[in-house]
């Protein structure tokens, strides 16, 4: 049985990746911040399913989380939590919001990556993939209309980096790090504008988690197998 263990857990992508994995047999290392009733449920019905609260907020958290893992080989790690702010404005940014949003969703997953490096790679798949977004995108930029969003923005540009500079390292062990954008997806971070429902935003992106090799260490995708520029 392959294990899985993502971050995030307990709602939206996270949880939806959790459920599907759940459903496929997989034995799931659910991490969250915090409980929630849905994975609960889920953990409850299936045996496999094993939470664990892990908050990137708090270092020591992860660091905790990964003791609790033990010598338990990770065969996919997803690096899914995140947050992303709303309303910036420029002359009105919230810098301590900004502060936060990198250390959730820059800092978080190099922990995170650096606490359990060593379960994905006694594992026999060696994937580690972060949920980044085409948002960090510096070549995407080009027109006022492109702009805003500042912390969340760079928080992605700063964590596609990371993506890059763990692939370098750790493809000599075998290990492929790779990024992925899930799309625009109906969550509570998405909104109910968003264009995706969240099942076919997390089927798509388990379809190319399951074509990643060893090739593919520092690549990014859109969920719908398409690569990305950074």
């Amino acid at each position: 049985m392959p294990t899985v263990l993502i971050t995030g857990a307990n709602r939206g992508i996270g949880f939806e990746l959790a459920r599907q994995y759940a459903a496929d047999d997989w034995r799931v290392l659910a991490c969250r911040r915090s409980s929630s009733s849905q994975l609960d449920r889920l953990a409850a019905n299936n045996p496999q399913v094993v939470q664990h609260e892990l908050d990137v907020l708090d270092l020591a958290s992860v660091d905790r989380a990964a003791a609790a893992i033990g010598d338990e080989p990770v065969d996919l790690l997803v690096n899914n939590a995140g947050i992303c702010p709303k309303g910036e404005e420029l002359g009105r940014i919230d810098y301590d919001v900004w502060n936060e949003t990198l250390r959730v969703n820059m800092l978080g997953p190099m922990k995170v990556a650096e606490a359990l490096v060593e379960r994905v790679a006694a594992s026999a798949m060696k994937k580690l993939v972060v949920v980044t977004s085409h948002m960090g995108a510096i070549t995407a930029v080009t027109t006022a209309a492109d702009g805003g969003d500042y912390s969340y923005r760079s928080s992605k540009a700063g964590v596609n980096m990371v993506i890059k500079l763990l692939a370098v390292e750790l493809a000599e062990r075998g290990i492929c790090v790779a990024g992925i954008h899930p799309g625009w997806v109906r969550t509570d971070m998405g909104g109910p504008q968003a264009r995706l429902d969240v099942v076919t935003s997390v089927t798509g992106m388990r379809e190319v988690f399951a074509r990643l090799t060893a090739a593919d260490a520092g690549t990014y995708w859109n969920y719908n197998g398409d690569t990305l520029p950074t």
